[in-house]
């Protein structure tokens, strides 16, 4: 399983390579809705039941993922929610062949006037 953070919110990320719980900051254009300090006690045990990796993306590749999302596809989404696409997008994750892949995409938390 993997799991898509920004750069500047890396909260699954360091938590896997400390090996427990750590507090990060965290900032960037998807802070809002994946800016999580601390990953929580729940989902770190979830994490380390199911062998979860984090894949990080940047801000450009977040900004051109929902900017495709909005362009070729016509869905609004946040910022966050376009993580997973730009992971896809930028090549930071690249599936297996016959991997199947599901991106998870909301659009709760978007500002339309952003969506040029």
């Amino acid at each position: 399983m993997v799991a898509v953070e920004p750069e500047l919110a890396p909260t699954l990320a360091r938590t896997l390579a400390a090996g427990e719980r750590v507090d990060v900051q965290v900032g960037g254009l998807a802070a809002d809705s994946l800016g999580a300090r601390r990953l929580g006690e729940l989902a770190f045990g979830a994490v380390k039941a199911h062998s979860v990796q984090s894949v990080l993306v940047d801000e450009d590749a977040i900004v051109a993922a929902r900017n495709e999302l909005w362009h070729e596809y016509h869905l609004a989404v946040e910022h966050g929610a376009a993580v997973s696409y730009a992971a896809l997008l930028s090549g930071a994750y690249q599936p297996a062949d016959g991997e199947r892949v599901v991106a998870v995409i909301c659009g709760a938390n978007t500002d339309p006037s952003t969506l040029g």
